[in-house]
């Protein structure tokens, strides 16, 4: 019974929290027991479903509305979390965005908004909270990457490029970190059902699949884990066996239609 009280006092972080794969996550983490701290840009949303995990779980959940893509977000975060007294077990990294089109039609701004959401947020974020948690000897990191960190995608070149560095930077973490109690580890879903991913195309993954595979990897001891086994087996083709010039190309051809319309 004392084991199963600890269990239910510890605390996750889960950005991106108000849809889609995060709002999948925080499902299965409040099913465990676990109190929440939500964080998206819509509070309104995040409010809502707040209540509702507090209501069916009976956990505690706090939520910050928060963008952060905007410079000083990250830090506005971990001081919101330290004021408030909160010992994070748990962070999960899920917040992003993509951008489809030519990188020379792209407003560069955006472009911009994009790395520092899906890329720097997710280091500094890390970088803030993954010291106590070494120091206690405890803890979970999880980065959301995807199946674009794998090869260089055309039309999706910014947003593939950010979720490479998601996958290095974790997987150079997990090698710090593995000796130390912290759990560190990327998951790289596929094209997943959720409103960044409206597209009509065949196999795609249920947010609740994906949280499932993070429950997974929490469990697991590797570095990475690709979500569902078609996406695993195209990492594998477009990751190592193909060069990474056949892969950009093939990408531009299966992406042009969507990209430009023609």
């Amino acid at each position: 019974m004392k084991k199963k009280e600890q269990t239910r006092r510890r605390v996750a972080v889960v950005t991106g929290a108000a849809t889609g794969i995060g709002a999948a996550i925080t499902e299965r983490l409040a099913g465990q027991g676990m109190h929440l701290v939500l964080v998206a840009r819509d509070g309104a949303r995040l409010e809502v479903h707040a209540k509702r995990l507090h209501a069916e779980h009976g956990i505690q959940v706090s939520t910050l509305a928060l963008d952060l893509s905007h410079q000083g977000a990250p830090v506005r975060l971990a001081e919101w979390l330290a004021g408030a007294g909160i010992e994070v077990d748990v962070l999960v990294n899920n917040a992003g965005v993509s951008l489809m089109g030519p990188v020379a039609d792209t407003d560069a701004a955006r472009v911009r908004g994009l790395i520092d959401l899906n890329a720097g947020a997710v280091a500094e974020l890390t970088a803030r909270l993954l010291p106590p948690m070494v120091a206690r000897g405890r803890g979970a990191i999880v980065n959301i990457a995807g199946t674009g960190a794998y090869a260089p995608a055309a039309y999706l070149a910014a947003y593939a490029a950010s979720k490479a560095f998601v996958l290095s930077f974790t997987q150079a973490v997990w090698a710090e970190t593995r000796a130390t109690g912290v759990r560190v580890v990327a998951v790289s879903p596929g094209p997943t059902d959720t409103a960044m991913n409206t597209r009509r195309m065949p196999g795609k993954r249920a947010p609740g699949s994906v949280a499932d595979t993070v429950m997974s990897a929490l469990r697991g001891r590797g570095p990475a884990i690709v979500d569902g086994r078609l996406n695993t087996f195209q990492t594998f083709v477009f990751g190592r066996l193909l060069p990474a010039s056949a892969a950009a190309r093939i990408a531009e051809r299966s992406l042009r239609k969507a990209a430009l319309g023609n």
